[in-house]
C-alpha cells in the first residue's frame, strides 16, 4: 500500500543495538558507534567502550520525513583514538512498513565495503501519523450493498421497517373540544328552603253522600219569624 503526505511529519527512530558485529580489532575489544542518515539529517549514537561485537545503545532519535524519500541509511564505525575510525558495516533501513503501519522492530543486516555479512543492527520506529494517513485517502462513497435510500418530494413516506411501533394516522377532528365545557344550569334557581315534611298520618276520607236530594241553587225565600208577612 503506498503512503502519501508524509512530507514535515515527524518519525522516531531508536537504535537499540547490534550484533555479530565483523571485528576490526586484533589485540583490544572494539569501541562501536552507530551513524543515522536521512537526506541531510545525520544522527550519531555514543560510543559504546568495550562493546565489542554485540555493543547496545538505546539512543533515540527524531528525524523529518521528506516526500518520496521511503529509506534511512545506517553505518557503524569502530572509534580509534590515535588513528581513523574503522568501518565495520552498513546497511539500508526501509520505512514502507512504520509509514502504513505506524509501528517497526526489526533487525537490519549490515555489509562491509566488499559486501560481505558484516553483522546486524536493530531499530524500532514509531510513526503518530500512520492511521490520520492511510484513513486520510479513503474512498468516501458508501459500500457497495448499502444503498442510499432516496425520499421524493412528490411521494409519500416510506414504510415503518419491519418490528417497529405503528403509529395511528391523525384524525381529521381534534379529540378533545378547544374551549372548556360547563355543567348544564337550571332553567330555575334552586329553592334554599327545605322541602316540606311529609304527613304521617292518612289522607281524609271523602264525605258520605247524602240522602236528600240535593237543593237548588240559590235557595228559595224563607218566612222570617220575626216579622209577619205583608198584605
Amino acid at each position: 500500500m503506498s503512503v502519501s503526505g508524509i512530507q514535515g511529519h515527524l518519525l522516531e527512530v531508536t537504535v537499540v543495538g547490534c550484533t555479530r558485529l565483523k571485528d576490526t580489532e586484533w589485540i583490544s575489544r572494539q569501541d562501536p558507534y552507530v551513524c543515522v542518515e536521512y537526506g541531510s539529517n545525520k544522527f550519531r549514537t555514543r560510543t559504546c567502550t568495550d562493546g565489542g561485537k554485540n555493543p547496545t545503545f538505546q539512543e533515540k532519535f527524531v528525524v523529518t520525513l521528506i516526500e518520496g524519500l521511503r529509506e534511512i541509511n545506517v553505518a557503524v564505525w569502530n572509534s580509534n583514538t590515535l588513528t581513523f575510525d574503522d568501518f565495520i558495516g552498513s546497511g539500508k533501513i526501509q520505512l514502507q512498513k512504520v509509514l502504513s503501519q505506524g509501528f517497526d522492530d526489526a533487525t537490519w543486516s549490515l555489509q562491509s565495503k566488499s559486501g560481505r555479512y558484516a553483522g546486524e543492527v536493530r531499530l524500532m520506529m514509531h510513526y503518530a501519523n500512520a492511521n490520520r494517513a492511510a484513513t486520510g485517502y479513503a474512498n468516501s462513497a458508501p459500500p457497495y450493498g448499502a444503498p442510499v435510500p432516496q425520499v421524493s418530494s412528490y411521494s409519500a413516506p416510506p414504510p415503518p421497517p419491519y418490528g417497529a411501533p405503528c403509529s395511528q394516522p391523525p384524525t381529521a377532528y381534534p379529540g378533545s373540544y378547544p374551549y372548556p365545557s360547563y355543567p348544564p344550569s337550571s332553567a330555575y334557581p334552586s329553592s334554599v328552603y327545605p322541602p316540606p315534611p311529609t304527613a304521617t298520618y292518612p289522607p281524609a276520607p271523602y264525605p258520605a253522600p247524602s240522602a236528600y236530594p240535593p237543593q237548588p241553587y240559590p235557595p228559595p225565600p224563607q218566612a222570617s219569624a220575626y216579622y209577619p208577612p205583608g198584605n
